[in-house]
C-alpha cells in the first residue's frame, strides 16, 4: 500500500526511527546499569512495546488501567500503573493480578494506603505499591520533607498483604527547561529527592527495594543515576517537535507523522488548507515557548523532506488546517489532492486520536504494516 492510496488523515509511523531511538536510549540507560522500564502512554500499542523492550528487562509503565489491561492480554506481566491509585479502580486491579499479572501501584496519601490495607486484605490479594514523591514539579507527590510520608509508608508497611517497594517520581518540571545545564540540574533534584527519601525510609526499618524516576528529558541529562534502580521515560520512541527543541532529540529523529492531504487553496492570500484540523493534530501548543514555534505542526512532503524550512500549520479549526507563509507557497507543487506529512508538537497527544499506525520503512512511501494501539480508559476488542 503507498501513502497516497490510504485515507487521510492517518498516523505515520517510521520504524527505522522508532526502532534507532529504542535502541540508543536502552543502550544509554542499561549501560548506566539501571533499568529502563518504557512508558508506553505514547505509543499504547504492543508492536511498539516489543521494540521498545528488547535489552530491557521487560517491565512497562502505563498512564491508565486500560492500557494495562491491553498490554497485559499481550502478554507484558510486569506492569507499573503511574498514577495515583483510587479506589474505584481497584476492582480492575485485582481481576488483572488474578490473572498472574503483576501491577505496582503508587500513591501519596494516608487515606488511600489505609483503603489499600483494607481492600488487600479482604480479598486476600497482595498489592505492591511505591510513594510517589515530589520532587519539584508540584503535580502529585509527597514534599520529600513531609513527614505524612512516614506515617504512609508505616500504613504500608504494617498491612498484612502489602509489599511496600519504594518510591517514585517525575521531574515533569524538567519540559520548563531552555538549556542543557538547566536540564542537567533538573534531573540531579529529581535524583536527589528520591534518593532522600529512600534513604529517610531506609533509616526506619522501612523497606525501599525500587527507586524509580523518569521522563525523557532527565534521562538524557542526568548527571549521576547513583542510588537509581529504574528510569521510566517514554515520548523518546517517536519524538517530537517540541523534544527537539528541548534537547531531546534533533528534527530527523522524529518517528512519527500525520498524512494529510491538501483540500484548498487561497492564492489570493497565500494560504492552503488539509484535512488534519485541531482532532488530527492536537491544539497542543508547547513550541510556542520556544525558539522555533512551529504553529500546530511542522509541514513535511509525503517522503519525510522539508517542503520549504519551517512551513508550518498556522491555523486550525476541528477538521482544517491552515497554512500560511512569509514567502509565496508553492501551490503548483501542492495541487488540491495532493499529500504532505505534518510533523507533532507533541507525539502524545496527536497520537491518541488515532487507532492504528501506518508503518514505513525510512524514506519509503510503502505503508509494510498496520499497527493497532489502544485509546481511552476501557479496554477495547482489539
Amino acid at each position: 500500500m503507498h501513502l497516497r492510496d490510504i485515507q487521510t488523515p492517518a498516523l505515520i509511523l517510521d520504524q527505522r526511527k522508532l526502532t534507532a531511538n529504542t535502541k540508543a536510549m536502552t543502550h544509554l540507560i542499561t549501560g548506566r546499569g539501571v533499568h529502563l522500564r518504557p512508558h508506553m502512554k505514547t505509543a499504547k500499542s504492543i508492536d511498539v512495546a516489543r521494540i521498545a523492550l528488547k535489552g530491557n528487562f521487560g517491565g512497562i509503565t502505563v498512564a491508565t488501567l486500560n492500557e494495562a489491561e491491553y498490554f497485559a492480554t499481550h502478554g507484558i506481566n510486569d506492569i507499573l500503573y503511574g498514577v495515583c491509585v483510587t479506589p474505584d479502580k481497584l476492582n480492575r486491579i485485582i481481576d488483572l493480578q488474578k490473572t498472574g499479572i503483576r501491577i505496582t501501584l503508587i500513591t501519596d496519601s494516608l487515606t488511600v494506603a489505609k483503603i489499600l490495607a483494607d481492600c488487600s486484605l479482604n480479598a486476600g490479594i497482595t498489592f505492591n505499591v511505591m510513594l510517589e514523591i515530589d520532587c519539584g514539579e508540584h503535580r502529585t507527590g509527597i514534599a520529600p520533607e513531609d513527614p505524612i510520608l512516614i506515617d504512609i509508608a508505616k500504613c504500608l508497611h504494617s498491612a498484612t498483604h502489602i509489599n511496600l517497594v519504594g518510591v517514585f517520581t517525575h521531574a515533569g518540571h524538567s519540559y520548563r527547561c531552555r538549556s542543557k545545564a538547566d536540564l542537567e540540574r533538573i534531573s540531579e533534584d529529581e535524583r536527589c529527592a528520591v534518593i532522600h527519601v529512600a534513604n529517610k525510609l531506609r533509616s526506619n526499618d522501612l523497606p525501599c527495594q525500587q527507586v524509580s524516576v523518569g521522563s525523557t528529558p532527565t534521562a538524557l541529562h542526568a548527571p549521576s543515576v547513583k542510588g537509581v534502580t529504574e528510569v521510566r521515560a517514554g515520548v523518546y520512541m517517536f519524538n517530537d517537535l517540541f523534544q527537539a527543541e528541548i534537547y531531546s532529540c534533533g528534527i530527523d529523529d522524529i518517528a512519527v507523522s500525520v498524512l494529510t492531504t491538501v483540500i484548498s487553496h487561497d492564492i489570493k492570500r497565500n494560504r492552503l488548507y488539509i484535512d488534519a484540523g485541531g482532532l488530527a493534530l492536537s491544539k497542543d501548543r508547547s513550541t510556542a515557548n520556544t525558539d522555533h514555534d512551529a504553529g500546530y505542526g511542522r509541514l513535511i512532503d509525503i517522503t519525510g523532506q522539508d517542503l520549504i524550512r519551517d512551513l508550518c500549520v498556522t491555523n486550525t479549526h476541528q477538521e482544517h488546517g491552515e497554512i500560511t507563509s512569509s514567502v509565496t507557497l508553492p501551490f503548483n507543487n501542492l495541487p488540491i489532492g495532493s499529500r504532505v506529512r505534518v510533523l507533532p508538537n507533541h507525539a502524545c497527544m496527536t497520537s491518541a486520536m488515532y487507532d492504528c499506525y501506518h508503518v514505513v520503512d525510512g524514506d519509503s512511501n510503502l505503508v509494510t504494516e498496520i499497527w493497532p494501539r489502544t485509546n481511552g480508559w476501557r479496554t477495547p476488542n482489539i
